[in-house]
This record gives C-alpha cells, sequence and structure tokens, in this order.
C-alpha cells in the first residue's frame, strides 16, 4: 500500500479510504468485519463513514457495526485514521426535534458524543461536515469545533460536498479566528464521468491545502464494465447507473470506455480507480466494498501503472471541463 499526506497535515493515509456505507445495509456484520481485517491487512489504514449510514430506521448501525470491530481489540484502533461525518436527521422516523440535524454548535456536541459511543472509541480522527448548513455561521461552526479537539474528542475536520467558495468561507473564517487549522479534506463526487469538481472545488482544495477524497469514483457502478457484465449475464445495472445508460449517448460513451480498455487488457473498475490516483490534489478515492472480493479488485489498482497513451484515451472519451474561469466564462 502507498500513503500521502491528508492535504497539509502530517498525518499519513493509505491511497485508498475503505467506505462503510453498505456496512449494515448490504453487508452483514461478520462480512463487514472480515473486509475491515483484509483492508487493514493489505495497508489501508482510512476509514470512512457517517453518522448516518445503516439508513431509515437503522440509522447510526455502520458506525456500531465498527465500533464492535474496534473492540475485538488487536491494535485495530491505533492503527486506523477514523473518519465520520455530522449534518443527518438522525431520528428514525424522520422527524427531526429542533437541534438535532445539521451544524448548530448544539447538534455537533450531542452528535460526537452520540457517534463516540457507538463507534466504541475516545476521538475521532477527522470529523467531517457532510453537508453545507447555510443557516448556520461558521464562526459558530468552528467554537464548537474548537471545544472538541480542547477534549481530545476530534483531532481534524473535513468537509463532504461543499462548493469551493464554502472551502474558501469555512477557512478564511477559521483563519480570522486563530487557534484551528480550518478544513484538512474535502470529500467530494470525482470520477471520470463526472469531472466537474475540477472547476472550482478542487482547486479551491488545493489552494487552501485540503487532501482530495473522491466518493463514488465508479460512478454508481457505472464505470465497472457494466455493459459487459450485462452482455455476459451478471448483474445488470441499477440506481444511478441503469439511469445513465438509459442515455444513448451515455451508453455509446461507456461503450468506447470499455472497449478501449478491452484493447489495453485491463479491468474498468480498476482503471476508474488509477486514474483518479494520478488526478492532482487527489488523496485517494473512496471504496465501499460489499465483499471481500470487491475489496481486492480495489487493492490492485494502486499498483497500476496508466500509459500516458492511456490517460490521453480516457481523456478523449472523457473529457474533462477545463479550468475555471475559463471553462465558463469563454
Amino acid at each position: 500500500m502507498e500513503y500521502t499526506q491528508l492535504g497539509r497535515t502530517g498525518l499519513k493515509v493509505s491511497r485508498l479510504v475503505l467506505g462503510t456505507m453498505n456496512f449494515g445495509p448490504q453487508t452483514d456484520e461478520p462480512e463487514s468485519h472480515a473486509i475491515m481485517d483484509a483492508a487493514l491487512e493489505a495497508g489501508v489504514n482510512y476509514f470512512d463513514t457517517a453518522n448516518v449510514y445503516g439508513w431509515g430506521e437503522n440509522k447510526g448501525r455502520t458506525e456500531t457495526i465498527i465500533g464492535n470491530w474496534f473492540a475485538k481489540g488487536g491494535d485495530r484502533r491505533d492503527k486506523v485514521v477514523l473518519a465520520t461525518k455530522v449534518y443527518a436527521n438522525m431520528a428514525a422516523d424522520g422527524e427531526a426535534w429542533p437541534n438535532h440535524d445539521k451544524l448548530s454548535a448544539v447538534n455537533i456536541r450531542r452528535a460526537v458524543d452520540a457517534s463516540l459511543k457507538r463507534l466504541q472509541t475516545d476521538y475521532i480522527d477527522v470529523y467531517q461536515f457532510h453537508h453545507i448548513d447555510r443557516a448556520t455561521p461558521f464562526e459558530e461552526i468552528w467554537q464548537a469545533i474548537d471545544v472538541l479537539v480542547q477534549q481530545g474528542k476530534i483531532l481534524y475536520v473535513g468537509s463532504s460536498n461543499f462548493p469551493g467558495y464554502k472551502i474558501a468561507q469555512a477557512n478564511e473564517t477559521a483563519a480570522r479566528r486563530g487557534g484551528t487549522i480550518g478544513l484538512v479534506s474535502e470529500q467530494c463526487l470525482y470520477n471520470l464521468a463526472e469531472r466537474r469538481a475540477e472547476m472550482e472545488v478542487i482547486p479551491a482544495a488545493r489552494e487552501y491545502g485540503l487532501g482530495v477524497i473522491p466518493w463514488s469514483p465508479l460512478h454508481g457502478g457505472l464505470l465497472g464494465g457494466v455493459i459487459k457484465k450485462e452482455a455476459s449475464g451478471g448483474r445488470r445495472a441499477s440506481g444511478r447507473a441503469a439511469d445513465a445508460l438509459a442515455n444513448t449517448a451515455i451508453r455509446a460513451q461507456i461503450q468506447s470506455y470499455e472497449d478501449l480498455l478491452d484493447k489495453h487488457g485491463l479491468e474498468p473498475g480498476e482503471v476508474a480507480l488509477a486514474w483518479l490516483l494520478t488526478r492532482p490534489g487527489v488523496t485517494g478515492p473512496i471504496v465501499g466494498p460489499r465483499t471481500a472480493e470487491q475489496l481486492a479488485s480495489a487493492l490492485r489498482a494502486v499498483e497500476l501503472e496508466l500509459s500516458e497513451e492511456l490517460l490521453a484515451g480516457l481523456d478523449e472519451i472523457f473529457p474533462g471541463p477545463g479550468p475555471s474561469p475559463e471553462a465558463f466564462a469563454w
């Protein structure tokens, strides 16, 4: 496994991030524990979750599964850089009591304590804002965070799904207040098929020293060889991938992608991950395996070398938006 610094911090993290969103809803606890064991054995030390994972009436279930894994001992907690998120309405019925969601100082304090209990740990390495909160000023957010850092409950803070201007606003506010280093990472939707983050989010992250953690690196399975799998009688596309393939232009684009990789004798899912590892500013993509076999495939991507010819071919099929402001100004 390869490691890199998380943004401008001294924290070393693996170039693949283990996403745990499937733990509970699709993968039972024993298999989830087996996947985490396999990831740690392979050198993956960065685990990502969120308080809301488990979804519906099972919100928080994923953190509980991870906490039970930590409780097995074996230095599991000490070896893991643990990231979780705050923002969601955690009420099982969706009816949030006032101040029980988003980023008020009240909810941040409550949510941290609840996550720590489920995770069976006394600190969170990277505490992430899952979405922007337009109603809460960053002065209040950073005041709450400073208290938690002083208490030793969190070490670093990251963002998720932030636009570029909110990354700037958050870190400029932190700089004015002093006493906090501000955001150190940003999780954003970024992959070959969805490159809009290159216009504003990634440049802002790089300017402010944030590590970029792409989520949905296979774009809901669209970049994982979905057409080939359909043709061979394998798992059919669903969700975002199925909706995209209903568009004839997108289907032709994905077919060109799979044909290109067939020519090079490469697996689409592994190439999609390896491509992200070549992108400036990217710390590592989040992979969310449902099985140990899917984790093994993701791990192979770290050692995959993409030729200049192949990279050029990928850019031709999936052209990026270009730099900002040129991409939209002229």
